[in-house]
């Protein structure tokens, strides 16, 4: 990878400005693609996937202080696009592993699929979020339909506990449904 003569580079950029948002578009976006492209072996999802971050930057503006700075941050943002992407490809291999394996006259169509990926998704990504015993809580209770007291023994805490559990793993399911993305 060749480096862009930092002599002609700006000491820093906001992003929430659209001229710095160009120029850090136009100083960084080659090189996003080409690292993003060597991390997943497809020039077509880097493409995507470096489009994904400048949109990001777009919607919420940083300031980056220097060529380095933005080229570290752009790193660590293609890090985690990558990791995304990768999660996202497992949902979509599992949903296509359970479509093969149902009646072929029970397919929901394209678009219902893609609103169930994309709804897997979401909650991939929200039990992500959850610390370990709360996710497994959530799980244990909501796909495998296990009491709290059976969950409590497998998690070594109380039933009390296990409420709890489930009362944050719900909030974080009703702000998705809100349309908030929750931080915990």
């Amino acid at each position: 990878m060749a480096a862009a003569p930092r002599s002609a580079e700006p000491a820093a950029y906001h992003t929430g400005c659209r001229d710095s948002l160009g120029q850090l578009y136009h100083h960084h976006q080659p090189w996003l693609q080409q690292l993003l492209s060597h991390r997943l072996g497809c020039s077509e999802s880097a493409a995507d996937l470096a489009q994904d971050a400048f949109v990001r930057l777009l919607k919420t503006p940083r300031h980056l202080d220097s060529f380095d700075g933005a080229r570290a941050y752009l790193s660590r943002m293609a890090k985690g696009l990558c990791v995304d992407h990768w999660r996202r490809q497992d949902i979509e291999r599992a949903w296509q592993q359970a479509l093969a394996a149902s009646a072929e006259a029970h397919l929901p169509s394209v678009e219902h699929q893609q609103i169930v990926i994309e709804t897997l998704c979401e909650i991939d990504r929200m039990l992500a979020r959850l610390p370990e015993k709360v996710a497994s809580a959530f799980l244990a209770s909501q796909l495998h339909g296990k009491p709290y007291r059976q969950i409590a023994e497998e998690l070594g805490v109380s039933e009390r506990m296990v409420k709890k559990y489930m009362a944050q793993a719900m909030l974080q399911c009703a702000l998705i449904e809100a349309g908030f993305e929750a931080s915990l």
